[in-house]
């Protein structure tokens, strides 16, 4: 199997992109590495493209591997020919390979093999040949033995058909027949089971199951993990119904001959393998690769939501007032300073009638005593009475401060660990809750890395799918989200440390101990002389860590380390507009010379003036490229290009809103059949795929994304099953 070229032609790239990733990624370099340092090599693959190509290697070699492994298992076994080598060549996934096996397999004791041990497997031998010229009977009569357990002619035949029908079975032909009329002609059927009761589903949420059947084709895979739940919570009975006679006619035609004589047993033994061994078997295979394929979509789903969740704009510079709400504990207050830290803390108890005039005093001193003038609001239990109090302290004291509401998903976790207790060991858990809930409005990234992903509430079905691969994929994302980003090496925390390509966790302490023994870094270089983080650590980590003041001034940029001559280089060319660029700064310091580039005192140089200077530099085009866009914005985040979170002065109550109603809201959550919007009501309200755009999107995030601000029209409300449908169509704002 030549895997490389195998994925060239699935990625639809160039051979030398694929050779170069691929020994990238064998020769250790981490993928956010690869995507940021490496553009020549891989021809500017994203990180994205780059782990899909990773996932994709690792299969293909898994799959090379259980080829040699059955190839070795054949030889051993004294059955491998040509045309079973040629076979398993030609063999492109690991469901093929097994087909292919399956008759050759050590097995554990079935019907067949008992037959076979009793010695009728020369008679099956002959029946299954189908040329006698005489009657079965006759055939089988010299194989009726008392002492092996074969009383009579019925025995006899009835151990012979055993062994047919596994041989049916096992036959990589009878398998992909099965599969393919089962997957393009069968359908999922559900109802509800015997032991359900009214109590099991109270809420009503598998009632469109207790009676649906849809193509396996066609069925959606939100829909497949729905049922998989259901029947794990016997709520639901879960059925493939195959098109039998179709199947049965298709195996006649590849293993029946119209012999007179073994035609009634072939058929039977045929019948026996579908129904009993073939069926069964091919069930579970098609349920596994629905579920296998849901769980990827899922996942997919899951990662792209916690992708826009970290990659939201921070609020920075701002004072803020957090809010945990509750009811009989109160709602617990912490005031963060600009840097996060807790400046003030308290519990007042906004959802007691004759508590909230306490309420609203005690959170307006703390407003005007540490001049805050944001509020920032925990989306959990009491969320909404909260909202309630705070904006009517703001209307009645004429406050300028805004709130918002801020998803506190996992904050409950990250209060209660050990991370939390080291950062914060003066307050208990509620208060650090408070604390977390307002630094992840200043900054979500550096505070939601502090959180398991699966936590966030971001995804669907979560508890259901794969934990190892759905952790794999979410690390992978919060680990390009913080490189993407970079962090301030000076400030970040050791679980913000940890996602940098080449920081585990231990260097990451490492590193916030040597800042503790030996004070601030000055130098990228300085990251050497930490334990443990060697040359190799060092080259996949030094250019996404940030120094805001280092003497330096591309150690806070997104220049790689390795890369500075280039820099410096070009630095000198644009300020002597030499035809010769020289490493030799010339006149003006660097860091004058950065500070007029990024103000746009010096012009950008034009593509066809890009790649001139790239020749003249002995470097690619991609990498001037990102080196130029870092020098005339030093210390750029990315996500200060993103729509600023949406802020509020009033609140809406659901009994409030109308048909018809045009409202701003934040999306919470996209999955396979639209987008939860927060529109400042009790209930986050549904937008359908069918109402986000006014074309047709196969995925509601082909359109729409987490933290997204977007305008939406009320189509109805619900208020005993607390339901609102939202559409984004014909809302007066240009449609997507």
């Amino acid at each position: 199997m030549n895997i490389l070229a195998n994925l060239a032609t699935e990625f639809s790239l160039a051979p030398w992109q694929v050779e170069n990733t691929v020994k990238l990624i064998d020769d250790d370099n981490t993928i956010p590495f690869i995507a940021r340092y490496r553009k020549e090599m891989t021809g500017s693959m994203d990180d994205q493209q780059l782990r899909e190509l990773y996932d994709r290697l690792r299969y293909l070699r898994n799959l090379a591997e259980r080829k040699d492994q059955v190839l070795k298992s054949l030889e051993e076994q004294g059955n491998l020919t040509p045309e079973l080598n040629a076979q398993l060549t030609a063999a492109n996934t690991l469901t093929e390979v097994e087909d292919i096996y399956r008759p050759y397999r050590p097995k554990r004791r079935t019907r067949a093999t008992i037959a076979e041990e009793k010695g009728l497997g020369p008679l099956a031998d002959i029946i299954w040949a189908q040329d006698l010229t005489t009657d079965v009977e006759s055939a089988a009569a010299p194989f009726i033995d008392e002492s092996k357990d074969v009383p009579d002619m019925a025995a006899a035949l009835a151990g012979a058909a055993d062994i047919i029908a596994e041989r049916i079975s096992d036959d990589p032909q009878c398998r992909i027949t099965v599969r393919n009329l089962t997957q393009q002609e069968g359908f999922i059927s559900t109802t509800q089971s015997k032991k359900a009761t009214k109590e099991n589903d109270k809420a009503g949420v598998y009632e469109m199951y207790y009676d649906f059947v849809e193509p396996i084709k066609k069925i959606a895979g939100h829909r497949v993990l729905a049922v998989n739940r259901g029947e794990n919570e016997d709520i639901l009975k879960v059925t493939v119904e195959a098109p039998t006679d179709k199947i049965l006619e298709a195996l006649k035609r590849q293993f029946v001959k119209n012999n007179p004589h073994t035609l009634p047993l072939m058929e039977a033994a045929l019948a026996d393998s579908y129904k009993r061994l073939a069926a069964p078997a091919i069930e579970r295979e098609i349920r596994s690769a629905l579920t296998e394929t849901a769980e990827e979509g899922a996942i997919k789903v899951f990662g792209e939501n916690l992708r826009q969740l970290l990659m939201q704009p921070p609020v920075k510079d701002r004072i803020v007032l957090a809010i945990d709400p509750g009811y009989r504990t109160g709602c617990k207050l912490a005031v963060v300073d600009e840097t996060g830290k807790v400046l003030d803390t308290g519990i007042v108890y906004c959802t007691i009638g004759n508590e909230t005039s306490s309420a609203k005093k005690t959170m307006t001193n703390m407003l005007d005593r540490h001049s805050a003038n944001l509020i920032a609001i925990g989306n959990g239990t009491a969320s909404r009475e909260t909202e309630h109090v705070v904006a009517q302290m703001l209307k009645e004291t004429g406050s300028k401060a805004q709130y918002t509401i801020v998803n506190e998903a996992g904050a409950s976790v990250y209060s209660a660990s050990k991370l939390a207790a080291e950062e914060f060991p003066e307050y208990d858990v509620s208060l650090r809750s408070a604390a977390s809930i307002g630094r992840r409005l200043q900054d979500p990234l550096a505070e939601l890395v502090k959180i398991d992903p699966k936590s966030m509430g971001v995804g669907q079905y979560q508890h259901d799918m794969n934990q190892k691969r759905l952790s794999e994929t979410l690390a992978g994302v919060v680990e390009d989200c913080v490189n993407t980003v970079g962090v301030d090496l000076n400030t970040a925390s050791p679980s913000l440390l940890s996602y940098v390509a080449g920081v585990s966790g231990s260097i990451a302490k490492n590193i916030l101990a040597y800042r503790e023994q030996k004070g601030k870094f000055t130098s990228r270089k300085e990251l050497l002389k930490v334990k443990s983080l060697g040359p190799k650590a060092y080259e996949q980590c030094a250019g996404f860590m940030r120094i805001p003041g280092a003497d330096d001034p591309l150690d806070n940029t997104g220049v790689h380390p390795e890369s500075y001559d280039v820099a410096k280089a070009y630095l000198s060319h644009i300020e002597n507009n030499t035809t010769r660029p020289t490493t030799k700064n010339q006149g003006l310091s660097m860091l004058t010379q950065v500070a007029q580039l990024s103000s746009g005192n010096k012009k950008t140089p034009s593509k066809g003036e890009i790649e001139d200077i790239a020749g003249k530099l002995s470097v690619g085009v991609p990498t001037l490229h990102d080196i130029i866009k870092e020098l005339e914005k030093p210390g750029r985040d990315p996500r200060e290009d993103l729509p600023p979170t949406l802020l509020r002065s009033d609140v809406l109550d659901m009994k409030d809103l109308t048909e018809g109603m045009i409202l701003q809201g934040t999306i919470r959550n996209v999955i396979d059949f639209g987008a939860f919007v927060d529109i400042g009501v009790h209930q986050d309200g549904l937008v359908h795929i069918s109402q986000i755009c006014d074309r047709y999107i196969k995925h509601p995030l082909e359109v729409v994304q987490v933290g997204e601000v977007v305008t939406v029209k009320v189509l109805s409300v619900d208020m005993a099953k607390k339901r609102i449908a939202l559409s984004m169509k014909n809302t007066g704002k240009d449609s997507k």
